[in-house]
């Protein structure tokens, strides 16, 4: 009988167009992975920076082993903490410009933390139309009356926050969203919560090292000194490590570290994955050139792909998205291009709105710019075959 409920669930999945399956690297990630023995250009990973196999942190990674051992072991509030969590955790609050921060296992579990400690049933949340599925699950875990504005809309976020004056709230929002590539405007969100005295929450998971002059993040982008509350962050996208962390005051720290279920009953990361941490911090801050070829890369395959006829929004982020609506046809294409040898996620819902399935494009520093012509062609021809765009 559970079978048959199992078998019947993957057939309507399949019959959407929405089954997945899981391919298998066999090398570093970055700009090139091998698959089945077949080396591919990789144009889907959120290495930005391309550091996954960078020798410093690798150098790092032994260099704790050698000295913590492997597992940490337990818990933060058991056994779990080392020496070594807390170096990270200042350097994230120095880098972040707050007073103190906190390393979370993953930045799904930070995300769920965060959101669901601070919150509370007489609360209400006003949360982007687009937040990640975390910050989704988190507001919901929180008990808290949830009110979707509409898209980077803050007309839409002012009317509605109108309508609850005198409640306690948070604002939460992504600050570089991880599917369009768009930056949430940060400026006019720090304007409504502080007219109506709101906590706002930034996730920068996909914003940390890539945006602002020393990597920063969205506030660094728009040179915002103050006004967000509660900063979101990982450690597994430029930074090419594994975690999630929360910047901000000490006692917000103090309160999750009391509060936040993700973080009290999660194993601690390892030792060496907080040395990779640390070191890739320390890259980020000394070498912004490997953020303006990144740049300079992104803006250039975009205004390639709109010349070709792709309708491709203008941002100035690596995240690049060809909507194509229907599911099958984003599989397809990502199929076609797969075998051509490159690397292209489709994107289908439940991680995007239905009708908007996707390829979504990432790009890293480390691509040569032959090899990214090379995908421009490929995608170019895989659209005309298949009606995308014209011949």
């Amino acid at each position: 009988m559970t079978e048959n409920l199992f078998d019947k669930k993957l057939q309507q999945i399949k019959a959407d167009g929405l089954h997945r399956q899981m391919r298998y690297l066999e090398s570093p990630q970055g700009s090139h992975v091998r698959i089945a023995g077949e080396d591919i250009l990789m144009l889907s990973s959120n290495s930005y920076l391309g550091l996954c196999f960078d020798d410093r942190l690798r150098s790092a990674a032994h260099a704790a082993l050698e000295q913590y051992g492997t597992g940490s072991g337990g818990s933060r509030l058991t056994t779990g903490s080392y020496d070594i969590h807390k170096k990270l955790e200042e350097e994230i609050a120095a880098f972040k410009g707050t007073e103190a921060a906190l390393v979370f296992a993953t930045g799904y579990m930070a995300n769920v933390g965060i959101i669901s400690a601070v919150a509370g049933k007489n609360w209400v949340i006003f949360s982007d139309r687009l937040s990640h599925a975390s910050i989704i699950d988190g507001c919901r875990l929180s008990g808290a009356e949830i009110v979707v504005y509409e898209h980077c809309n803050p007309a839409d976020l002012e009317r509605k926050t109108s309508r609850y004056r005198g409640r306690q709230g948070l604002i939460v929002t992504d600050g570089l969203f991880s599917v369009d590539g768009d930056i949430a405007p940060l400026p006019a969100l720090v304007e409504i919560a502080r007219k109506h005295q709101l906590l706002l929450m930034v996730d920068d998971a996909h914003a940390t090292g890539v945006l602002g002059k020393n990597g920063g993040g969205t506030a660094e982008h728009f040179g915002l000194d103050g006004g967000i509350d509660i900063v979101m962050g990982t450690l597994s996208k430029a930074l090419a490590s594994e975690g999630g962390f929360v910047a901000g005051s000490h006692s917000l720290m103090d309160c999750l570290v009391n509060s936040a279920r993700s973080f009290i009953f999660s194993t601690a990361p390892a030792p060496a994955t907080i040395a990779v941490s640390i070191a890739a911090l320390d890259i980020v801050r000394k070498e912004p050139a490997a953020r303006e070829t990144l740049r300079g890369h992104s803006l250039w395959f975009r205004k390639e792909l709109r010349t070709m006829g792709f309708n491709v929004e203008d941002h100035p982020t690596p995240i690049i998205s060809i909507v194509l609506g229907r599911p099958d046809v984003a599989v397809d294409f990502s199929k076609r291009l797969m075998a051509k040898k490159i690397f292209v996620s489709a994107i289908r819902p439940p991680t995007v709105p239905a009708g908007t399935s996707r390829l979504r494009i990432n790009i890293m520093a480390t691509h040569k710019k032959e090899e990214l012509t090379r995908a421009l062609v490929a995608i170019g021809d895989v659209g005309r075959s298949l009606g995308v765009i014209s011949s």
